[in-house]
């Protein structure tokens, strides 16, 4: 996972909230919930960024399960469409 921790309070940032077509776009995503107060990361298997052709699966954002219905509100407010 990339990001800070991915561990808050106890709880492990673990719901996918978005699918997101590539790194800088889940960064932007990851970076307007944290602006809010949400704990989210990015999730992608693309050799830490080094291999963006392995992100054809996309790269999902993650955040915390007590964060994931502020996050949905978020991302819906915003015009990204959750996964």
């Amino acid at each position: 996972m990339a990001g800070t921790s991915h561990e808050a309070a106890g709880e492990i940032a673990s719901v996918p909230v978005a699918i997101a077509a590539s790194r800088i776009e889940a960064d932007l995503i990851v970076g307007m919930l944290r602006s809010n107060g949400v704990r989210a990361v990015l999730s992608a298997d693309d050799a830490g960024g080094q291999e963006p052709q392995l992100q054809l699966q996309g790269v999902r954002v993650l955040v915390t399960p007590s964060d994931e219905a502020d996050a949905r509100q978020l991302l819906a407010a915003s015009g990204d469409s959750p996964s």
